[in-house]
């Protein structure tokens, strides 16, 4: 299971991180950052260890300074995975990723409802999966950005119906390179769907927001997949 083999690097965690604030959408507690007059909003969804995250945090603000509204969410409900008090098989099991669809749908129409005309979705790793499913409903996301997925299989991707890219990284025991080139076959041969297959060089799972900060290559490599993630959002989220 993903979130089992998705413990390298768990970041600390701190709910006073960022520029943004803690506003309750679709029901769940979230960090909001942007303009709240912003018409395109990003859904931004967390891999295991919750919306707490320094870094996750720190890439909302970057996104919301491109003009968006960005919403990252509480699917774990105050309870993001601890592997020092958590079974990890027991949390997956009762934090389940149908589950975290049907939150992030209400996430969605609680935005629509507040006048956001355009909503793209990324995910990381858990939350990946999440957004696969997102995905296969042209009429809750405009787009879709997949960053380390979990295990993703080329059924899922068969009934994506929004654009979608996936960033990839080279050494990737969780979703290696072979299944991201089997997923950009597969995306090849729907040509109704734009999509973009992305394999990083030289990274690991998680690499996009659980870098380390004082390692200037993985900084760079982090800052490149946020590059092609706001590419892709701008290009479709209009």
């Amino acid at each position: 299971m993903a979130g089992a083999q998705c413990m390298k690097n768990p970041p600390t965690l701190n709910s006073a991180s960022g520029v943004g604030d803690l506003q309750e959408i679709g029901g769940l507690s979230s960090y909001v950052s942007g303009s709240i007059h912003s018409k395109l909003a990003i859904l931004l969804i967390s891999d295991v260890f919750g919306y707490e995250a320094p870094l996750l945090r720190k890439l909302a603000d970057k996104v919301a300074a491109s003009g968006y509204l960005v919403v990252v969410p509480d699917f774990f409900y105050g309870e993001p995975l601890d592997r020092e008090k958590h079974d990890v098989q027991t949390w997956l099991k009762d934090h389940g990723i149908d589950k975290g669809c049907e939150d992030a749908k209400v996430v969605v129409e609680s935005l629509k409802s507040k006048g956001v005309s355009a909503i793209g979705a990324a995910g990381f790793c858990w939350g990946g999966m999440v957004v696969s499913k997102l995905a296969k409903y042209e009429s809750t996301i405009d787009a879709a950005v997949i960053l380390h997925p979990g295990p993703i299989t080329v059924d899922d991707i068969n009934e994506v119906k929004v654009p979608i890219a996936i960033l990839a990284a080279e050494h990737d025991h969780i979703f290696p390179p072979d299944q991201a080139k089997l997923l950009g076959n597969a995306l090849s041969a729907k040509p109704e769907i734009e999509s973009f297959v992305k394999i990083f060089p030289g990274v690991e799972h998680g690499w996009t927001v659980r870098y380390n900060v004082e390692d200037e290559p993985a900084v760079k490599a982090a800052e490149e997949s946020h590059t092609d993630m706001l590419n892709w959002f701008t290009k479709f989220i209009k």
